[in-house]
């Protein structure tokens, strides 16, 4: 609904500010429990899950040691500020899921044997729980990748593969541009030339804030910072696309293999991502991370700088992850943070890229309301599966269900706080 009253009482948790062609959704408000609490009696849980489809180095990611004290790996030590509030797994991999890359459009169906002639795809994780709660919100879920092909990780229930929103700058404009045709492309041009969507809703945010607490206030205020921000950086990484390339005499040199900045693009994902679930646009989330363009370092051989350069290009993701968690546990909700309410899941379809195998994978669980801050170390010969940790996650949603997938129980050793 659009702000017009001069007194603010108890706000809708649809509240939206709206202009012409605009319609910016609100964070959840102290103003708002009143209301809400009539349409939900506690804050909606919510779920991420990603997947980088080249491996993760195992040497570098799984820890030594298991439990609560665990030693943390490379790239764990870069995700050390949410050590209490994530668990990693080792010895888990999909039941029956095997063909080395093929195995990626199963990593959120747990579907066995996906490189057999006649191979038909399940149901994926995210798309089985917008069927249960996808009503709820504006979008079902969000079908996100970060490639340069048509790749997703979801799948309808007939196992049809789901397109995925691979620009970070429609996506926002999905969520957050709408009107009438003529509307909508008026505002999409006054963005691409750098105008921001608060600019549209500006009077209405001011009258709005004027009614609201001191807390909400900061949190309003931390909210429209991030839109602006990403919408800056979105707009500045377009510009480029129209600048005239310099010229040169030389010669051109030899075709790059990496001439795609994947890190940058998910971080700008990430930041689309965390605006979509602080507004409850969607509380389904799925993020494929396209890495084909180094697949030829992640043949290392063992060789000491190939490993460095795959190395490299492996902490910019988890530094990306890291600063999505960050974004995430710094936002807070009813008490808590956004990430106490988000489970992100965030792991690969293969063990050992280097050999094509998809038996141990790396696998995190971050947020969500579990017990974390542990190692679960399973069996790395008889591996465990890891579609059990999608019943806990479909659990947690609130779905009263026993089993998915090859999954029949939930994930041992993860309990909910």
């Amino acid at each position: 609904m659009t702000m017009r009253t001069r007194q603010i009482g108890p706000l809708s948790r649809r509240t939206f500010l709206r202009a012409s062609g605009v319609s910016l959704a609100l964070p959840l408000l102290d103003a708002m429990r009143p209301a809400f609490a009539a349409e939900v009696t506690t804050s909606p849980r919510r779920m991420v899950a990603i997947q980088t489809n080249m491996g993760i180095l195992p040497r570098y990611f799984f820890p030594e040691g298991e439990g609560a004290d665990y030693k943390a790996s490379p790239y764990l030590k870069r995700l050390a500020a949410h050590r209490k509030q994530l668990t990693v797994f080792s010895g888990v991999s999909l039941p029956g899921v095997t063909g080395g890359h093929t195995a990626q459009k199963c990593f959120l169906t747990g579907t066995p044997h996906p490189e057999r002639g006649g191979f038909r795809n399940w149901v994926s994780l995210d798309q089985f729980a917008a069927e249960q709660i996808g009503n709820q919100t504006r979008f079902p879920s969000l079908v996100t990748a970060i490639t340069n092909e048509n790749a997703t990780l979801s799948y309808t229930r007939s196992g049809a593969p789901i397109p995925a929103e691979g620009n970070p700058r429609k996506l926002f404009e999905r969520l957050f541009v709408q009107g009438r045709p003529d509307e909508v492309e008026s505002r999409v041009e006054a963005l691409r030339q750098g105008r921001s969507t608060l600019d549209f809703v500006g009077d209405q945010s001011r009258r709005l804030n004027r009614g609201l607490s001191t807390a909400d206030k900061q949190r309003m205020d931390q909210y429209l910072t991030a839109v602006r921000e990403l919408e800056q950086r979105l707009h500045s990484a377009q510009e480029w696309e129209y600048r005239p390339k310099p010229k040169v005499d030389a010669e051109a040199p030899a075709e790059n293999t990496d001439p795609r900045q994947f890190v940058e693009r998910s971080r700008n994902m990430y930041d689309v991502i965390k605006l979509a679930l602080q507004t409850d646009s969607s509380r389904i989330v799925s993020l494929f991370i396209d890495t084909t363009v180094i697949h030829n370092i992640t043949h290392h051989g063992n060789r000491p700088e190939v490993l460095a350069e795959l190395r490299g290009h492996e902490e910019g993701q988890f530094d990306a992850l890291n600063g999505f968690l960050t974004s995430l546990s710094e936002t807070p909700e009813e008490g808590a943070s956004l990430l106490d309410r988000t489970m992100v899941l965030y792991g690969t379809c293969m063990g050992s890229a280097n050999s094509h195998s998809n038996a141990n994978l790396p696998a995190l669980l971050a947020g969500g309301g579990f017990k974390h801050g542990q190692h679960l170390a399973f069996n790395t010969e008889n591996n465990y599966p890891l579609s059990n940790l999608f019943v806990s996650m479909l659990q947690r949603l609130g779905l009263e269900i026993d089993e998915f997938s090859t999954g029949k129980g939930t994930m041992r050793g993860l309990e909910m706080a």
